[in-house]
């Protein structure tokens, strides 16, 4: 038994130091004891809306005559946009920060609506530009440094003000939305300044539809699009890189 031991002993222990790591010379060591700091930030993100279709409606038409149309909408992809903002972040202790980091997205969402009524089934298209001004706040748990990297998890609400959408559009959203962030970084210590990228998931916790729109609608014959949706909920999934 004793010589079977030996070998498997020997594995491990020359495995061990492919897994370990040697303590490094940090950079900015004293970087994280700030009481304050600021920082400004660049990302990219993925946005989606779950719309809630009411299903088959009644629609008058210019005779005045009364049919039943079925129309659903979806945004039939995940849409890219890019977002921009600068950071401050207070130290609370060791391991906790709180941010505030103002951000303005920019994007676009392609919309298409399917007319199921028709003998043959037709689509309409909407493309709806997006622009939203942001200020979430973020509590922020820091993992203890390690040479020069530190991982991190993130949660907070968001607040944003849409600063796009028109009324002659089939869809249009609410002003003002809310939004809980989840996500995921790490800090990387570099030379001159803190790099960190950070992953994180964005849903809105309100309904982002505007439901009062088409009561603005000049176009009758948009009505029936616009009466196809009852509720929707943003999505994004957002890579930033912040720069502290």
């Amino acid at each position: 038994m004793t010589h079977r031991l030996i070998p498997l002993l020997l594995a491990i222990i020359s495995v061990v130091p492919v897994f370990s790591q040697d303590r490094k010379v940090e950079n900015r060591p004293y970087i994280d004891l700030r009481p304050f700091h600021f920082g400004v930030l660049v990302g990219t993100h993925l946005q989606d809306i779950e719309m809630l279709n009411v299903g088959p409606q009644m629609v008058e038409l210019e005779d005045g005559t009364t049919v039943e149309r079925l129309i659903s909408c979806d945004q039939d992809r995940w849409d890219p946009g890019f977002n921009v903002g600068v950071l401050g972040e207070l130290r609370l202790n060791t391991n906790f920060q709180l941010r505030l980091a103002p951000t303005m997205y920019f994007g676009t969402r392609h919309f298409t609506f399917i007319n199921h009524s028709e003998e043959r089934l037709t689509e309409e298209h909407q493309d709806l530009k997006t622009a939203y001004i942001a200020a979430p706040i973020n509590l922020i748990f820091s993992a203890p440094r390690f040479n020069n990297h530190r991982p991190y998890m993130m949660m907070g609400i968001d607040p944003m003000i849409n600063l796009s959408g028109k009324d002659e559009q089939f869809i249009k959203l609410k002003r003002y939305d809310l939004f809980l962030e989840l996500g995921l970084g790490c800090d990387f210590y570099l030379p001159f300044f803190k790099l960190r990228p950070e992953l994180k998931f964005m849903i809105s916790l309100t309904n982002s539809l505007d439901t009062d729109h088409v009561n603005h609608m000049k176009n009758k014959n948009m009505i029936m699009y616009a009466n196809s949706v009852s509720e929707a909920r943003t999505k994004l999934f957002v890579l930033t890189f912040y720069f502290e």
